[in-house]
């Protein structure tokens, strides 16, 4: 039987400590850090993605961070492909890989080894359903996909449209994403959880938000937009930049565009756990306080060192 490459990941909502507690475990492994963020990987959007800082960065091998610019396209499908390059090379290498990261679809396809490259697209298709949204909104084309395909229109969010379009054009012709799974486990993986009590976490994420406006993120977006980065880019409909480009272009108060930004983000967690709830393969440790963390770090270590003791 061919040996299968190893893989540590590490999952969870956002504001939960995964990042710094990557680059701990990495650090203790021998390990390098695929991010798993689908926004990590636009330059110049630093503020808005919590991106680790420089010094986080330097402090282990970062990969998928910085590699397009926020204009770019950036799927599922090409972040499965890079990320199963990433960790063949890294195995190669000898090092550890840790899938790092709270971007539920990407890491369910990576570890359930969704297959992409069956799917097909139509031109007259994806213009008939671009003409849709435009006349009846995205919320029709998500409801929509529901009626056709409701496991996928479940996980995507209504103002998603590209990945909403992408999917319905799947579904349409006959493979569903939901599907679209060869079965079986691709990697040698443990795959690890950070939760955090839902009322803490909600206020983690508001404190969040705050500390972002207070970073710069008006400045940033604004960069952004001055830059020809206009609101249709995919990177920017994501949290936060969406509603600070609506602000910006006098469509939305000051105020409710905060409010906005945390009340989408705490619903984006809820939809996170929702994601994982799905993946009962996922160890879990509690990640409230700091010393839970610290008792994470060390679990997690512990249960490395015997399943690869060998």
């Amino acid at each position: 039987m061919e040996k299968k490459d190893r893989l540590v990941a590490i999952l969870g909502p956002t504001a939960t400590g995964k990042s710094s507690l990557g680059i701990k475990l990495a650090q203790r492994f021998s390990g390098e850090i695929i991010s798993g963020d689908s926004m990590l990987v636009y330059k110049g959007m630093d503020i808005g993605t919590a991106k680790p800082s420089k010094k986080e960065l330097g402090t282990v091998v970062h990969h998928m961070v910085d590699i397009l610019e926020p204009d770019a396209d950036f799927s599922v499908a090409e972040f499965k492909t890079r990320a199963e390059d990433l960790i063949r090379d890294i195995n190669q290498r000898g090092r550890l890989p840790f899938l790092v990261g709270g971007t539920g679809l990407y890491a369910r396809a990576l570890l359930e080894d969704y297959d992409f490259a069956g799917t097909s697209s139509s031109d007259k298709l994806r213009d008939d359903l671009a003409k849709f949204c435009e006349e009846k909104g995205p919320e029709a084309l998500h409801a929509l996909l529901a009626a056709k395909d409701p496991e996928t229109a479940a996980r995507l969010h209504p103002n998603d449209v590209k990945r909403v379009t992408r999917a319905l054009e799947t579904s349409i012709l006959g493979r569903k994403i939901s599907s679209a799974v060869k079965g079986g486990a691709r990697y040698d993986a443990v795959v690890f959880g950070l939760k955090v009590e839902r009322s803490l976490l909600y206020d983690r994420i508001n404190k969040r938000v705050d500390r972002m406006i207070e970073d710069g993120l008006e400045e940033e977006v604004k960069d952004l937009l001055e830059r020809g980065v206009t609101s249709s880019c995919l990177s920017m409909k994501s949290l936060g930049y969406r509603q600070m480009a609506a602000y910006l272009n006098g469509e939305m108060e000051y105020g409710k565009m905060v409010d906005e930004i945390k009340q989408k983000t705490r619903n984006f967690a809820k939809r996170q756990m929702t994601w994982y709830k799905k993946m009962p393969y996922i160890i879990w440790f509690d990640a409230d306080t700091t010393e839970d963390l610290t008792r994470a770090e060390d679990g997690m270590a512990d249960i490395l060192v015997q399943r690869w003791k060998n």
